[in-house]
């Protein structure tokens, strides 16, 4: 079920508002407005009235700045406390202007968004329920109230007087969802979107038709905002914690490191951890996404370890977890594992102590910047060397590939030939003449191969001796 927030003060006084105005709509002779919604399963036409700016409510459940609510401790908890107070819809006004990745400064899209209101006025209805609460167009009217002030008039259509927060829920996901919205959800709020309707029971199928995607990107949604979480809690310290908003800009190296975990998972779930917190504490270190693609389960014990400073390689240890009521105990994370996990939560930690707002001292702050930077110096050494081996091996790759390659395409030759045979095609001139400069071709290859290849195995002496005669 949605978590519910009661009602605002004005309710009562809206609920009259809205009434007389459908009555007065009703009663019109001109044309009307209406605007269509997904109603319990089935299409909804709802009358359209225009009601004072500043009697419309923030949905304090919108999942527009789901993630972005716990930027300020402070004001989160006055929201949670109260989300119809002054303070909250303040709050609430500010999270819906400000840039998903970083709630200290104004979305450009939004500033966009009020200069077309500004030049066109508002095209588009917004939603609300009868007693105010903006279901759809809660940035619109941020805007709005920002131009014009609360007696501003705003166009809405009105829901049902039977609507309850899980309607709400469920029509803000399928209006925003719709592909004629300017603003779309930042990545955080659309997993835990995902995630609230996991929840609530509803199917992956059914949850992925809602988002148009897949089922199996559903399944690494979830993925993603599980280990996210992990993270958060494994950065708490006395000081503070990450907060969701850290990981908004992360959306593509998270979903390129879940499809590298499950296929390294099925092969060895040790060598899987171990990419995977290696490629974390790149991540937190703020490495790009083609960085961290030369990051492998082996990369600490390879690289890192030779490029960290003295004292800055967390010593791990091999551990055992005893089983509850057996004298027994099974093998725990293996030494480098732990270590590996070890270097990640003190990343955690130095981003805890040098985050915007943090209540960590101005000294220790300052430390732990410097501890960040020469982290990120040595992260930095390894990657370089991971990259230039992993070029040199590609080098080494690339004859052997493309030999490959030929190969396949002179499988395909036979079988066309199989074929031009049956139906009697074959232009036989043009085939003498492809396989002459064929022959050429493997001369010119068996000479390299020869000047190359310093112990020869049995397929490049047979090159050699056959077509490297003539040479």
């Amino acid at each position: 079920m949605a978590q519910g927030y009661g009602l605002p003060p004005l309710a009562e006084e809206n609920r009259a508002l809205v009434r007389s105005r459908l009555q007065e709509v009703e009663a019109g002779s001109g044309p009307r407005e209406t605007l269509t919604v997904e109603w319990r399963g089935k299409p909804e036409h709802l009358e359209v009235i225009q009601m004072p700016t500043g009697n419309l409510y923030y949905n304090p459940a919108t999942h527009r700045i789901r993630a972005q609510s716990g930027h300020d401790p402070k004001q989160a908890a006055a929201l949670a406390d109260d989300p119809w107070s002054s303070e909250g819809q303040a709050y609430l006004d500010r999270l819906l202007q400000v840039l998903p990745a970083d709630p200290a400064r104004t979305d450009p899209e939004f500033d966009e968004l009020v200069s077309s209101l500004k030049e066109y006025g508002q095209t588009d209805p917004g939603l609300i329920t009868r007693e105010g609460i903006l279901v759809n167009g809660n940035t619109r009217r941020a805007g709005l109230m920002q131009l014009y002030g609360p007696t501003h008039e705003m166009r809405v259509a009105v829901l049902p007087e039977s609507c309850d927060w899980q309607d709400i829920a469920a029509i803000e996901l399928s209006l925003q969802l719709r592909k004629e919205h300017r603003r779309d959800y930042s990545y955080i709020n659309r997993l835990l979107a995902v995630q609230e309707l996991v929840d609530q029971g509803t199917p992956l199928a059914v949850i992925a038709s809602t988002f148009r995607t897949t089922t199996e990107r559903c399944r690494q949604d979830q993925w993603v905002l599980a280990n996210i979480k992990s993270l958060i809690e494994r950065s708490r310290t006395a000081g503070g914690q990450l907060s969701l908003v850290a990981f908004e800009d992360q959306a593509e190296k998270f979903r390129e490191l879940q499809r590298v975990y499950a296929k390294q998972y099925a092969t060895n779930p040790e060598k899987a951890e171990l990419l995977l917190e290696n490629r974390l504490a790149a991540m937190l270190l703020g490495f790009a996404k083609t960085d961290v693609r030369f990051i492998d389960h082996d990369f600490n014990k390879r690289y890192l370890s030779k490029t960290l400073p003295e004292g800055s390689a967390p010593a791990g240890a091999a551990a055992s977890t005893a089983i509850p009521g057996l004298d027994r105990s099974v093998r725990g994370p293996s030494a480098e594992l732990s270590s590996a996990k070890s270097l990640t939560d003190t990343v955690l930690r130095l981003r805890v102590a040098v985050q915007p707002g943090g209540s960590a001292p101005p000294d220790a702050a300052a430390e732990a910047q410097k501890e960040a930077q020469r982290l990120r110096k040595a992260m930095d050494e390894a990657i370089s060397s991971a990259g230039r081996e992993a070029r040199i091996q590609k080098r080494k790759q690339a004859a052997p590939a493309r030999l490959a390659d030929a190969g396949r395409a002179i499988d395909q030759c036979i079988t066309d030939l199989v074929m031009s045979r049956a139906q009697s095609s074959l232009d036989e001139d043009a085939f003498d003449d492809a396989v002459t400069d064929l022959q050429k071709k493997l001369q010119k290859l068996a000479l390299e191969a020869k000047r190359t290849v310093q112990d020869p195995g049995d397929g490049v002496t047979w090159l050699i001796e056959t077509l490297g005669k003539a040479r």
